[in-house]
């Protein structure tokens, strides 16, 4: 990693929140790419606290392969960021992320990539932001109305995720889990071409089908890159042939 300049920062989001980030870029380059890595939703008790630890290491990764600037950070409620979830906030995090790397003026250009829940929000906030020249998604589900077929139930398994943290949020339980359900990845899928996307999925991802990335595939039409990797899961993000595809594609964006 000695190759990479990578630097800590604080992003202001909506609602007062600061999301911690992290800046991954090539030194010696006066003008480079920029993508943006959303994490996915964490899994187990506490997982709001661990997940996207691994992210900047990817980052630096992805840095050093294409000569990008490479920015990760956690969306509000997770990791050292503030705030609590919910889909309007993680949209405002992808938002200010995005301004964040589009207002530095050794950037040119900013892409999005997602895993999983941050492929949806990554489609989703692409689909109405003309500056995102590029998105990438990793085992994104289609929907996530199933995540609010009972909504007090859920909102317990956030409390226990950790990354719902402050008691009396959120302020309108329904209105909080209606705009879950109306996160809508395939319509906002439709949007992106001309642009590039590329959607990759696991063969034997026991998480979220690999159907669902035929669908997002599907509604963007024949541009597409779509691939579905014969013995990959769910965690796509270790798996080397997924990288190796993923740094190849940013490479060949102009």
């Amino acid at each position: 990693m000695a190759d990479d300049r990578s630097v800590s920062l604080r992003i202001p989001s909506s609602d007062e929140v600061s999301l911690d980030a992290r800046l991954a870029r090539p030194p010696g380059i006066a003008r480079v790419h920029g993508v943006v890595v959303c994490h996915g939703f964490p899994h187990g008790p506490g997982g709001g606290v661990i997940v996207g630890r691994t992210y900047p290491d990817l980052g630096e990764w992805l840095s050093r392969q294409t000569g990008w600037g490479v920015l990760t950070f956690n969306f509000r409620g997770t990791g050292e960021s503030t705030g609590n979830f919910s889909a309007r906030g993680w949209l405002d995090d992808v938002e200010a992320a995005v301004s964040h790397l589009d207002a530095r003026d050794d950037v040119d250009g900013v892409g999005l990539v997602g895993t999983a829940t941050g492929g949806v929000l990554a489609l989703v906030h692409a689909a109405r932001d003309d500056r995102v020249r590029a998105v990438a998604t990793l085992a994104a589900p289609a929907s996530l109305r199933s995540w609010v077929d009972n909504v007090p139930r859920f909102l317990d398994h956030v409390h226990r995720l950790g990354v719902v943290r402050d008691e009396g949020f959120p302020p309108d339980l329904m209105a909080w889990a209606r705009e879950i359900a109306e996160l809508d990845p395939v319509a906002a899928a439709a949007k992106i071409p001309p642009r590039p996307l590329l959607v990759l999925h696991g063969a034997d991802d026991d998480v979220v089908p690999s159907s669902d990335s035929e669908l997002l595939a599907g509604a963007a039409g024949p541009g597409v890159e779509h691939r579905i990797l014969a013995g990959a899961g769910h965690r796509l993000r270790h798996d080397p042939r997924v990288c190796a595809l993923l740094a190849g594609w940013m490479s060949r964006q102009d």
